[in-house]
């Protein structure tokens, strides 16, 4: 099997050490990860600018290489340009923090597993519940490790991503695997007011995590109590329920504002 990897930590970022570490053992590996931290960057391209690519070494990787770019940029220049190898599985992370319910929208390391679907390839993306860069990762990699086995016995199925966040707690105390939907994530998002030595205003993002009720089949409940969460997430954002509905009301406004439009709906 063939496993193309890259985080939003960067290269250098522990749990992608320990993640390749643990996949060398059963698989080809390719590496291709930004130069430094790209966290928050969502599914954001590199569009206006350059994108500087150098070829490195890594213990245990066929080929890597550095990216000076988001995590998207990796994943879309691996897979299009650097690699001549058809990849077989795409892995973001392993992320320090998780990345639970809609922070899922705002996470490079999700939106570089969402990219390898884009591109035609079968993804995961794992996090681990903490966001301390020196936290211990060796369970969450051999997880990853022991579900990969198991995906190359079951087969893969295309054009799927799977969002793993592992609690970050010692192995005695997890307590199983759920397999989940998204839960609720909002901040109380505090804009914190400055200057820069010209006077200029500016302002920089805090704020903290609301605690909010959670449902007990979200990703958030299970991880908050001691459970691999496992999400199957879907790219087609389209809501299904309303299609009907906007329909009528769609063909009711061209009816009665642009009556010699076409009617299409």
């Amino acid at each position: 099997m063939k496993i193309l990897i890259t985080n939003d930590d960067g290269i250098h970022a522990h749990g992608i050490q320990i993640l390749v570490q643990e996949l060398s053992q059963i698989a080809e590996l390719y590496l291709v990860a930004p130069d430094r931290e790209r966290s928050g960057t969502g599914h954001s391209i590199t569009v206006f600018d350059p994108i500087k690519v150098t070829k490195t070494t890594f213990p245990g990787v066929k080929q890597a290489w550095i990216v000076g770019g988001t995590p998207v940029d990796c994943v879309k220049i691996a897979i299009a340009r650097l690699i001549e190898d058809k990849i077989d599985l795409v892995i973001s992370g392993i992320n320090h923090g998780s990345n639970l319910g809609s922070d899922v929208l705002y996470s490079g390391t999700v939106s570089a597993a969402a990219e390898a679907i884009i591109m035609g390839c079968p993804s995961l993306a794992i996090s681990l519940d903490s966001d301390h860069s020196e936290s211990d990762f060796s369970f969450a990699a051999h997880f990853t490790k022991q579900l990969v086995i198991s995906l190359m016995h079951w087969g893969i199925e295309p054009k799927t991503l799977v969002n793993i966040n592992i609690p970050a707690v010692e192995r005695s105390r997890i307590k199983g695997i759920k397999v989940c939907k998204l839960g609720l994530r909002n901040y109380d998002n505090l804009f914190e007011e400055r200057q820069d030595p010209r006077g200029n205003k500016y302002y920089w993002l805090g704020g903290s995590l609301m605690q909010e009720e959670q449902d007990q089949d979200s990703d958030v409940y299970a991880v908050e109590h001691d459970y691999i969460s496992v999400t199957p997430i879907n790219l087609d954002l389209t809501n299904y329920t309303l299609i009907n509905k906007y329909k009528e009301l769609t063909l009711s406004f061209q009816k009665r504002n642009f009556p010699d439009l076409e009617t299409t709906l």
